[in-house]
């Protein structure tokens, strides 16, 4: 008799069950790691290179030690985000040598052309501080550098930039790190003055 018992009780709890779930279970879309940004606060990049800017407390400058490197070349590095702006300079002797170092520019930027979907082109003038140049905003999920910019006074001073990540490209998941990033580098443009 308990043998029924039981019997009797599995089929009730199971009948039971059966009946207690009246909606089909639907997968939640894939999620990515939250990311805690921190608070905005800048510092001066002032030291004895020809330029000098105010950068983010939370960002490190790090020269540029590959035996390739020129002078007043370093990366300005967000640990945090595993992101790096690398920065390089060049001196202007003449007319045709900025021609030049625009137009590598460009051609820096164009590489990325096959990955991106859009890119737009914001021209930077401070008229104030005599600096001059081209924020460029690439856009798409699969682009190695989602922002890249050059800056000059025209006649002496030639500064490019290009943000990189540590990581393969999927600008989908980094684009509140890369909102957040932009913000850093047009206050970096702004601030920007020669020495």
């Amino acid at each position: 008799m308990p043998f029924k018992k039981t019997i009797f009780v599995i089929i009730i709890l199971l009948i039971v069950i059966a009946f207690s779930c009246d909606q089909a279970h639907t997968p939640l879309p894939r999620g990515y790691f939250r990311i805690d940004l921190p608070e905005k606060e800048y510092k001066p990049f002032d030291t004895v290179f020809p330029y000098r800017f105010l950068m983010p407390v939370y960002a490190q400058f790090v020269p540029d030690t590959r035996p390739d490197a020129e002078a007043y070349w370093g990366d300005l590095v967000f640990p945090e985000f595993g992101a790096s702006l690398h920065l390089s300079y060049k001196a202007v002797q003449n007319s045709n040598q900025l021609n030049e170092y625009i137009e590598d520019n460009r051609n820096f930027v164009n590489r990325h052309i096959p990955k991106a979907t859009g890119f737009q082109e914001n021209v930077y003038t401070n008229e104030e501080n005599n600096v001059y140049g081209i924020l460029y905003e690439i856009r798409g999920r699969e682009a190695a550098s989602p922002m890249q910019f050059y800056l000059t006074d025209s006649t002496r001073h030639f500064l490019r930039g290009a943000l990189y990540f540590n990581v393969t490209p999927n600008n989908d998941s980094l684009a509140p790190v890369i909102r957040f990033l932009s913000d850093d580098i047009r206050i970096l443009m702004e601030s920007l003055e020669w020495q």
